[in-house]
């Protein structure tokens, strides 16, 4: 067997360039959304800009629906309207499958528009005109009772029907590591659930029909599920024991964290924020293996909101500015503030890179509890330094993050803010500056308006001034 020739080793040197902790060559960057360039985005419909996904919204809603249905044999997912009103985010999820659930008589309308009827409406929250509720019970709503006032409003509502008045109970529980909600609903944990089920029976006009639980949002823990199901399905075969009737559907709500990452969360969403898998096997596996082998299993709603639109939303802003931030040192602040300090001490302790953005929060309500990903448009080669991202607002408040971890940008730079989709739309207000258009990038990659820039007309419009005022 004939050997390879012998070759001298060699050193070479290795020029990578300037120090980069992400080893690409250039920050990391996002030129386009869906395949359309942020540059066209911008040209086209202005900046600031908000962008939704649809292949993102399809996706995730059915690799979340499948992860249930694989667990559970009968699952029905209802689109949680406050977490993003716009009408094309909402039929999309209908158009998947989703029935809607409402905590207002304005959301009931918006689903009634949306083509959804009322029997395929939840109608949830603590407070619902008598109106509302007149039209809710009309059109075979599922009303979740939220406190005993409603309870008994309900049930005079009810009197002279032919058939009894389905309705489910709030629940709230303790599952040993999330606040509880206590603000919602009856209490699973000290037998007042039970106190109401027994009214209920003795009130012949009113049917219990499932029990409802909600127990907080953004949860990281799957297993609070886990034990919340335990507990409402006890409820449940309790309240069956005492003579309630087939308890007919268990509302677990929604909650399911996305990949939006928590102010001082250390590890990064990708390895914190759990799989739909996970949750549903929390919820499904814990039913099944508690409810009678011999009875039909109840119906499992879900109101998904927060983990089908946050990672499929986009905010595209533009530096209008670029600043140093100084940081002040506390303590001579202070010797400061009470004439301690002396004239020549300088309370300035350093200063770090800055930029205001023409997005504030009025725009993004939730940067008081996450901090977006704020990327920019164009690749630069400079290693990302620790940057403070404010908005376009005059307050001081008006910082949407910190630290974010930024190249060098310049006045006119266009950068993108992920994820943003829940909450943000609907909790956004007029304030200073007109709100954004929002746009949607579909299947095909045609990008759809669907919802035009604000206006002085649009603002103004719902005003009226007195006669003595009008010049």
């Amino acid at each position: 067997m004939s050997r390879l020739p012998y070759v001298r080793p060699t050193v070479q040197r290795l020029n990578q360039g300037p120090v980069n902790p992400f080893r690409l060559g250039s920050s990391p960057s996002c030129p386009e959304i869906d395949g359309v360039a942020v540059a066209d985005l911008v040209r086209q419909h202005g900046s600031p800009l908000f962008v939704y996904s649809e292949t993102s919204l399809r996706n995730q809603y059915r690799d979340a629906h499948r992860a249930f249905t694989r667990r559970y044999p009968d699952v029905q997912f209802a689109w949680s309207y406050k977490t993003n009103y716009l009408n094309a985010i909402c039929r999309v999820f209908h158009q998947e499958g989703s029935i809607a659930e409402v905590v207002s008589g304005f959301e009931y309308e918006k689903a009634r528009h949306n083509g959804i009827p009322g029997d395929k409406i939840i109608f949830n929250g603590p407070h619902k005109e008598k109106a509302d509720l007149e039209r809710a019970i009309a059109e075979g709503a599922m009303i979740q009772v939220d406190n005993i006032d409603e309870l008994l409003v309900l049930s005079d509502m009810a009197r002279g029907r032919s058939k009894p008045l389905p309705i489910a109970l709030r629940v709230h529980l303790s599952t040993g590591g999330q606040v509880v909600w206590s603000k919602f609903g009856f209490n699973g944990d000290d037998g007042e659930v039970q106190q109401v089920v027994r009214r209920i029976i003795a009130l012949p006009q009113l049917q219990l029909a499932g029990l409802h639980c909600h127990i907080g949002t953004f949860i990281l823990e799957p297993d609070w599920y886990r034990i919340a199901t335990q507990k409402l399905v006890s409820l449940a075969l309790e309240a069956e024991a005492m003579g309630a009737g087939p308890i007919r559907y268990l509302n677990m709500g929604g909650g399911f964290a996305s990949h939006a990452r928590l102010h001082y969360q250390y590890l990064p969403p990708e390895q914190v924020t759990p799989t739909m898998d996970r949750y549903a096997e929390a919820i499904g596996d814990t039913i099944t293996s508690m409810w009678p082998a011999n009875r039909p299993l109840p119906k499992l709603y879900l109101e998904t909101g927060r983990s089908l639109v946050d990672d499929a939303g986009y905010l595209i802003s533009s530096v209008v500015a670029v600043k140093k931030r100084v940081f002040h040192d506390p303590l001579q602040t202070a010797l400061a503030a009470y004439g301690k300090n002396p004239g020549h001490v300088s309370v300035s302790s350093g200063s770090q890179n800055a930029l205001v953005l023409d997005a504030g929060i009025n725009l993004l309500y939730t940067s008081t509890w996450y901090q977006p990903r704020i990327l920019p448009v164009r690749a630069c080669i400079d290693a990302p330094t620790p940057t403070t991202v404010y908005g376009c607002l005059c307050m001081n408040i008006d910082v949407i993050r910190e630290e974010a971890p930024l190249p060098g940008l310049n006045t006119g730079d266009q950068v993108v803010m992920h994820p943003v989709g829940a909450y943000n739309q609907t909790q956004s207000m007029q304030f200073i500056t007109y709100r954004p258009a929002a746009v949607m990038i579909g299947q095909d990659r045609q990008v759809h308006v669907i919802r035009k820039r604000e206006n002085l007309d649009y603002v103004q419009a719902m005003e009226v001034v007195p006669h003595h005022l009008n010049a």
